[in-house]
C-alpha cells in the first residue's frame, strides 16, 4: 500500500511538475526575526495572526522544522541551502576572521537562490533584513549586496536595523536612505515595499518575493495602542499562558500527546520562578514586554495580509506558493523578563536562540498555495524533519529549475539540503543527519537520536527524541558507544565545514582580536 502511495505521488509530482515548467509558480518566501515555536495563533499561541493562520489553513504546517539557530547563519542557509560555514558565515558579521568558515559575509563561490531564478527567467524582488554582508562594508556596495547577490529590486536593512523607527543602514537597492517621515516605522516599510513591488511587476512573469521581517527581534518596539490592545491577555501570566499553548499544541497535532509539558528549571541556574513569585512590578514588566512583543508579530501579520492581497489584486494568487518561517528561536537576551518571555515563546522546547537545543533552533514553517492548482495537502501536519537548508533546493523544483553545475566560472557543487516537495503532496525524503554549530555550541540529529552540548567545553548529552522530545534526559551515561559514534560524525562534518578550531572569545573580544591581526 505504502508502494502504491509513493507511486502516485511521484507521477502525480512528475505531471504537476511538466505544468509548472511552462507556467512557473511565483514564490513568496516571507521570514520573521527571534519568533519562537509556538507564537503563532497556528502553532498554539495566542498572539493574533489571522492571515498567517490562513496560510496555514491553505497548506501545511510543519512541526520538525530546524533551522541554524540565529540570524546570520539561518539567513545564509537560507539564501544558498549550505550550512552556513561552507558559505563563510559560520559567526557573525561582525568581522572578516580571514578563516574560510568565518568571513562575515556571505561567500561568492556559491549562488544564491535568487541568482539561480533570475538567471531562469524570474524576478526577483527583496524587502527587509539582509544581515549577510560584511558590517565594514556598509559605506559602498562590495558585491555582497542584495541587487549584486540576484535581486532586482531591494528596500531593507543590511543588518538588522537597531530601531523600528531610524533603522540603520537602510536601502533602496544600493542606494542609502537617510531621511524618513515622521510615522516611519520599519515593519510596515517593509510591507510597503513589498506590495510596490507586486503592484510594478508584471503578472505573466514568474516571480520570486524575499520578505525578511525584522520584527519580533529587539528592541521591542510598537506603536503604544497595538501594545495596549495585546496587554490584557497576558496578564495571567507565563505557567497559564504556557500550559495553554502546550494544550492547543497537542490538539492542533503539532506534538503528541502523553508528554508532559516540562518547566526548565537548568537555564534559570537551577531555579525558574512561577508567575507568583515575581513582584507586581516584575508581573508588570513581563506583561509589557510581551504585549509588545506580541504587538509586533500582529503588525507584521497585517502586512502579509496586504501581500496576500496585493497578489490577488494582480490576479495571480492562484499560480502563487507562500513559505513562512523564523530564522530562529526567541531570544533571552536581556534579563530575567526578556528569560520569561522567551520561555513562553520556545514553549515546549528548552533553551534560546543561538544555542543548539530545540528552543534555538526550533521554528514553524508553513508551505500554503493561493489556489488549488498544486494540489498541496492543505490544514495538515508534516512530523518529517526538515531543516532551512531545504528551502532555497525546494524553490528551485517547485520553479522547475535545475541547480547549476558552474558558477562564476568554477564547478560547483550540489547544495547540502534536500527538496521537501515530495512532503507536499503525501510523498516521503529519505532520511538523513543534520548538523548544528553556533558559539561552539554543537547538535547532531541522526535516527531519533540527538547529541548537543551548550559548547564546546561542556560535556555531550544524549537525548532520545522519538521519547524525549524536550531534551529533559541525558543518556550520555547509559551509551557511551553512541555518543562515540554521533561525536565522530559530527567531527568529521566539522572539519569538512570548516568549522574548527573553535573560538571562545566573547563577542567584543573576538571583534577587537581579530581586527588587530588583519587590519
Amino acid at each position: 500500500m505504502k508502494k502504491k502511495h509513493l507511486l502516485v505521488s511521484v507521477l502525480w509530482a512528475s505531471s504537476l511538475q511538466a505544468v509548472w515548467a511552462t507556467q512557473p509558480p511565483h514564490i513568496v518566501l516571507i521570514m520573521c526575526d527571534d519568533m519562537g515555536f509556538s507564537d503563532l495563533g497556528c502553532y498554539g499561541g495566542e498572539v493574533r495572526t489571522p492571515h498567517i493562520d490562513y496560510l496555514a489553513e491553505n497548506g501545511l504546517r510543519f512541526s520538525q522544522f530546524k533551522n541554524a539557530g540565529r540570524s546570520c547563519p539561518s539567513r545564509a542557509s537560507l539564501l544558498t541551502g549550505r550550512y552556513q560555514h561552507g558559505v563563510g558565515m559560520g559567526w557573525m558579521t561582525a568581522v572578516d576572521e580571514h578563516r574560510p568558515g568565518y568571513r562575515g559575509e556571505l561567500s561568492s563561490n556559491y549562488p544564491t537562490v535568487a541568482e539561480v531564478l533570475k538567471a531562469n527567467g524570474y524576478h526577483t524582488y527583496m524587502s527587509g533584513k539582509w544581515h549577510v554582508t560584511l558590517d565594514d562594508a556598509f559605506s559602498k556596495p562590495n558585491g555582497s549586496y542584495p541587487t549584486e547577490r540576484g535581486f532586482d529590486k531591494y528596500y531593507g536593512c543590511l543588518s538588522g536595523g537597531g530601531s523600528y523607527y531610524t533603522p540603520k543602514p537602510l536601502y533602496s537597492s544600493t542606494t542609502p536612505i537617510t531621511n524618513l517621515p515622521d510615522d516611519y516605522y520599519y515593519t510596515t516599510a517593509i510591507t510597503d515595499s513589498a506590495v510596490s513591488f507586486i503592484h510594478a511587476h508584471q503578472a505573466s512573469t514568474p516571480m520570486f518575493m524575499y520578505v525578511a521581517h525584522y520584527a519580533p527581534h529587539r528592541p521591542l518596539q510598537a506603536p503604544k495602542e497595538r501594545v495596549d490592545a495585546c496587554k490584557e491577555r497576558y496578564r495571567v501570566g507565563y505557567d497559564r499562558l504556557r500550559e495553554q499553548r502546550f494544550k492547543h499544541l497537542q490538539e492542533a497535532g503539532l506534538i503528541e500527546s502523553g508528554h508532559t509539558l516540562p518547566v526548565y528549571q537548568k537555564e534559570f541556574g537551577g531555579k525558574r520562578p512561577s508567575w507568583v513569585d515575581l513582584t507586581p512590578e516584575q508581573q508588570e514588566r513581563w506583561v509589557t514586554e510581551m504585549a509588545t512583543f506580541a504587538a509586533m508579530i500582529e503588525v507584521m501579520d497585517d502586512g502579509i495580509g496586504e501581500i496576500i492581497q496585493a497578489i490577488k489584486e494582480k490576479g495571480m494568487l492562484d499560480n502563487t506558493l507562500f513559505l513562512f518561517l523564523s530564522d530562529n528561536g526567541a531570544t533571552n537576551e536581556g534579563d530575567l523578563t526578556t528569560q520569561l518571555a522567551a520561555d513562553l515563546s520556545n514553549t515546549p522546547y528548552r533553551s534560546y536562540k543561538q544555542w543548539c537545543f530545540q528552543g534555538g533552533t526550533s521554528a514553524p514553517l508553513i508551505v500554503a498555495s493561493g489556489g488549488d492548482r498544486f494540489n498541496l495537502r492543505k490544514g495538515e501536519i508534516c512530523h518529517d524533519l526538515t531543516h532551512i537548508i531545504d528551502i532555497p533546493v525546494t524553490c528551485l523544483e517547485l520553479a522547475s529549475v535545475a541547480y547549476p553545475q558552474q558558477f562564476r566560472g568554477h564547478n560547483v557543487s550540489f547544495p547540502d539540503g534536500k527538496s521537501i516537495f515530495p512532503l507536499l503532496n503525501g510523498g516521503k525524503i529519505a532520511s538523513r543527519e543534520l548538523y548544528f554549530e553556533h558559539q561552539t555550541s554543537c547538535a547532531i540529529i541522526s535516527n531519533g537520536w540527538k547529541l548537543v552540548r551548550n559548547n564546546g567545553k561542556q560535556p555531550w548529552e544524549l537525548i532520545n527524541l522519538l521519547t524525549d522530545p524536550f531534551e529533559t534526559n541525558d543518556l550520555s551515561a547509559q551509551y557511551p558507544r553512541k555518543v562515540k559514534a554521533l561525536e565522530k560524525k559530527w567531527n568529521l562534518w566539522a572539519k569538512q565545514q570548516s568549522v574548527f578550531p573553535f573560538e571562545y572569545r566573547p563577542w567584543g573580544k573576538r571583534i577587537q582580536y581579530y581586527k588587530q591581526i588583519n587590519p
